[in-house]
């Protein structure tokens, strides 16, 4: 990454963290991804199971050292886990379990990092309900578990979105 006059999105010491709907999640450090030209095809940041795609990458800035992941189920279930559970490993590589899917709980919808605990979770379903609740309100547990119910959703109806604000 190297220096200009624009500010940087991602800083030298950050680490980024890559989510898949199957449940699986990389934890790597920033300086892992070189700069390439924009036609490159880029680089291998998690090695894909049949049928799971990525559905979040975010950066974790280095300042912050007790952020937390916040994942969410489609059928209403979330958790957050301390990101300090996920080993920093070189990109490419399968990743660890992040939550354990289950046809109850569904497939992960998203996750996302929280580095403020007084933010708050806005979740909508494919059929227009919302719900409004604080990240602290959501249990913080380890990575090899569901999570909790954080919206109930009637029959058919899957989450659509979620946002932290």
């Amino acid at each position: 990454m190297h220096s200009n006059s624009q500010t940087e999105i991602l800083a030298e010491k950050d680490t980024v963290v890559v989510t898949t709907k199957k449940g699986q999640s990389i934890h790597f450090k920033a300086s892992d991804i070189r700069e390439m030209g924009r036609t490159a095809g880029g680089v291998r940041a998690i090695k894909l199971s049949k049928g799971d795609k990525v559905i979040t990458a975010q950066v974790a800035p280095h300042t912050i050292k007790d952020a937390r992941l916040l994942v969410l189920t489609e059928n209403g279930y979330g958790k957050k886990t301390d990101l300090k559970e996920y080993k920093v490993q070189k990109r490419g590589g399968s990743g660890i379990k992040t939550v354990k899917l289950t046809p109850k709980t569904g497939d992960l919808m998203a996750s996302t990092l929280i580095i403020d605990p007084e933010s708050e979770v806005v979740a909508m379903s494919s059929k227009g309900q919302v719900i409004r609740t604080g990240v602290n309100e959501i249990a913080v547990l380890g990575r090899q578990t569901q999570g909790v119910r954080v919206m109930k959703l009637r029959e058919g109806d899957k989450i659509a979105t979620f946002t932290c604000l």
